[in-house]
């Protein structure tokens, strides 16, 4: 790694360690169901419609086997959600590449992937899902099961702060507030942000470009109804083509990639991710999604000491991870 590396590295850290302190102190304050955020002008009467549909009561906390059982619950059905989008998006809006229905396999894998913030990626985004499919499906997973991993994470530093208190805060009430008063408006100004920085946001249908330098590419050979032909069992005859165009992906990207970074998501609007000059076209883009990516994580070590009473405890908690994060970039690099 070169001096400019280093440098680059410096700078990544001293910026995370002086938004460490403030995020954790946020993350209080929305982790606190009478905590105050100053959003409540504009997000309270969006918070109390919240509780009203689900019959929540936001000062009743919950035991560990009521929050488990929420827990589930919902994980359940923005699973069930996901895979009927993904399985019906052939007849669902946003679809200008006319693209047909998730095949069921694949479509349960990305459903139960998203659901559970895994966000394995076995699939190509701009190649296979429709623009809701992306932001109806995904988005939404994006944004509550990143929430819901948070969620688990404050009740269990309520469990450890509490020691013999029998309750350990209320899953549906952390739900709501995480997303209302933390993911939701972070990700609306990064996603600003990013298209600042060339990072696309439209609904637009794909381009076809001409290429300059026309090539060659082997491809299966089909009959006229479009059937793959094969040459001998279980193998498809191959035939040369003549490639002149280029198509050009595009679609509402910014707001997809705000919420994959903050939420530590995986799962990019295009098959590349980050690496797409669509996703991430500039240097100070780049340096963005990495801090965001670690901006919350980083937040909860310092929410962890604050809840405690240990603030020592959180900052070694953050030592640490900062220490297993540069041997692996380290020897990555």
């Amino acid at each position: 790694m070169d001096i400019f590396g280093w440098v680059q590295l410096l700078i990544f850290v001293l910026a995370l360690a002086l938004l460490t302190k403030p995020m954790g102190l946020y993350l209080a304050r929305v982790l606190d169901s009478r905590g105050r955020t100053g959003l409540e002008p504009v997000l309270k009467p969006m918070e109390r419609i919240f509780y009203r549909l689900l019959r929540i009561d936001p000062d009743q906390e919950q035991d560990w086997k009521q929050f488990g059982f929420s827990l589930l619950l919902f994980s359940l059905v923005g699973l069930l959600f996901a895979y009927a989008i993904l399985r019906l998006q052939h007849l669902l809006p946003l679809n200008p590449q006319g693209f047909g229905p998730v095949p069921a396999d694949l479509a349960f894998n990305t459903a139960a992937s998203f659901a559970t913030n895994t966000n394995w990626q076995n699939y190509a985004g701009e190649a296979t899902l429709s623009y809701f499919s992306q932001m109806v499906g995904l988005v939404f997973h994006n944004f509550v099961s990143a929430a819901t991993g948070l969620a688990v994470a404050a009740a269990l530093v309520r469990g450890i702060a509490r020691a013999s208190a029998k309750t350990i805060g209320n899953f549906w009430v952390d739900l709501v507030r995480l997303n209302l008063y933390l993911l939701l408006p972070l990700s609306l100004v990064f996603a600003l942000v990013l298209v600042t920085q060339g990072v696309i946001q439209n609904f637009k249908a794909y381009d076809r470009a001409r290429l300059l330098e026309p090539y060659r590419v082997m491809v299966p050979q089909k009959d006229n109804a479009g059937r793959e032909q094969t040459d001998r069992p279980g193998k498809a005859g191959m035939t040369e083509r003549e490639q002149e165009t280029q198509t050009i992906a595009q679609g509402p990207v910014a707001s997809q990639v705000a919420i994959k970074m903050l939420g530590t998501n995986g799962g990019g609007f295009f098959n590349a991710n980050a690496a797409h000059p669509f996703e991430n076209p500039t240097p100070l883009s780049n340096f963005l999604q990495i801090l965001a990516i670690f901006l919350i994580p980083s937040g909860l070590t310092y929410y962890l000491g604050r809840t405690v009473r240990n603030q020592r405890h959180g900052w070694t908690i953050w030592a640490v991870m900062l220490i297993l994060f540069l041997a692996g970039m380290i020897i990555c690099w």
